[in-house]
C-alpha cells in the first residue's frame, strides 16, 4: 500500500513537472529576446543577423535585441551565450568560424558540442576566388598554368585563421596541385585592401566581399566555390567545373545554450524557417548570393558534425595553427 503511494507521489511529480515545462514553453517569449553577434556591427554576418532579428521580432511578438559583443575571434560573445540561463532569451548569431575556431585555439572558453543547442542552419554563403586585376589569368585553369609556370611567385591572402575563406584556400591548393604563399591578415578589409594594391595576388573570401571591388572593375572573380552557379552572378563559372568536386561554403546558425527546452528550439527553429520563407528575407539574401537552408534541427546537428569533420580533416592535413 505505502509503495503504491510513493509510486503515485512519485508520478504525479513528474506530470507537474512536465505541466511547467510545457507552461513556461507556452508562455515564452514573455520579454525582449537578445541574439548575440559575436563579431563587430558592420559585414555580411551582422547585416543577415539584424534582418533576421526584426523579422524573429515581428512574429514572436516580442523584440529580438542584437547585441554586437566582439572579441578574440568570436570567442567572447560565443562564451556569454554558453553561459547563459538555457530560457531561450539568449541566442547567438555566429558564422561557421564558431566551429573551427576551437580546433586551432585549444584555450577557446566553450565547446561547440557539450556547451550549445543548435537552432537553425540559416545560409550558406558561397566565396569568390578574386585575383588582382593585372594577374594575367581570367579562370582557375589560366590560374593553375600560371602557378605552375611561375613557382613561388603566387600569393594569397586569409581574413583569419581557420576561417571559412582559410579552409577554401588550402583545398584549392591541393585539389590544383599547385602552390602559393599563403598570408594570414587581420580581417578582410585589409586583405581587400592589398589585393587590390596588388601586394597580394589572390583571396577567397565569400562572394558578398568581392562582388562589389569586382563591378567596380578593381579586382576579378575567377570563380565562386558552390556546387552550381550563384543567381546573382551567373555567368562566372564554379571552381568545381574545373576540378570536379570541389565545393566549399562559409554558413550562419542560429544557436542557443545547452539544455534549452526541446519546445522552445522547436518554435525557434519554425519561426526561423518561416522567416526565411518572407519574401522581404528571401529576395533581399538570395539577389545577393547568400543560399538559403531552412531545415530541422536535427538537420542542422548532421549539418554541423559533417562540416566540422570536415573542417578538422583540412586543419589536420594543413596544419593550420592559431595566428
Amino acid at each position: 500500500m505505502q509503495r503504491r503511494h510513493f509510486a503515485r507521489c512519485a508520478l504525479s511529480a513528474a506530470l507537474l513537472g512536465l505541466a511547467g515545462t510545457t507552461a513556461f514553453a507556452q508562455a515564452w517569449p514573455g520579454k525582449p529576446i537578445t541574439m548575440i553577434i559575436p563579431f563587430p556591427p558592420g559585414g555580411t554576418l551582422d547585416t543577415v543577423g539584424r534582418m533576421l532579428a526584426q523579422k524573429l521580432g515581428e512574429q514572436l511578438g516580442q523584440s529580438v535585441v542584437v547585441d554586437n559583443r566582439a572579441g578574440a575571434g568570436g570567442a567572447i560573445g560565443s562564451a556569454a551565450v554558453a553561459r547563459a540561463a538555457p530560457d531561450g532569451y539568449t541566442l547567438l548569431f555566429s558564422p561557421s568560424t564558431f566551429t573551427t575556431t576551437p580546433m586551432v585555439v585549444k584555450s577557446t572558453p566553450y565547446d561547440v558540442v557539450r556547451d550549445f543547442q543548435p537552432v537553425a542552419l540559416v545560409a550558406k554563403a558561397p566565396l569568390s576566388v578574386a585575383v588582382n586585376k593585372n594577374l594575367p589569368v581570367n579562370d582557375i585553369k589560366g590560374l593553375i598554368a600560371y602557378a605552375k609556370a611561375n613557382p613561388g611567385k603566387l600569393s594569397f591572402a586569409i581574413g583569419s585563421s581557420a576561417s571559412a575563406g582559410h579552409l577554401s584556400t588550402e583545398m584549392l591548393k591541393r585539389a590544383s596541385g599547385i602552390e602559393y604563399l599563403v598570408v594570414p591578415y587581420k580581417g578582410s578589409g585589409p586583405a581587400y585592401q592589398d589585393l587590390i594594391g596588388g601586394q597580394i595576388d589572390g583571396f577567397v573570401d565569400p562572394v558578398l566581399g568581392s562582388v562589389q571591388y569586382a563591378k567596380g572593375g578593381m579586382l576579378k572573380v575567377l570563380a565562386v566555390t558552390s556546387k552550381s552557379r550563384i543567381a546573382s552572378m551567373p555567368d562566372t563559372p564554379t571552381v568545381g567545373e574545373t576540378l570536379p568536386g570541389y565545393e566549399s561554403y562559409s554558413w550562419y546558425g542560429l544557436w542557443a545554450p545547452a539544455k534549452m527546452p526541446q519546445d522552445i528550439a522547436k518554435r525557434l527553429n519554425a519561426e526561423v524557417n518561416k522567416a526565411l520563407a518572407a519574401p522581404e528575407i528571401k529576395d533581399k539574401l538570395t539577389s545577393q548570393g547568400l543560399l538559403l537552408t531552412p531545415g530541422s534541427i536535427a538537420d542542422f546537428a548532421a549539418f554541423q558534425k559533417e562540416d566540422m569533420a570536415r573542417s578538422a580533416r583540412i586543419i589536420a592535413e594543413a596544419n593550420i595553427r592559431a595566428e
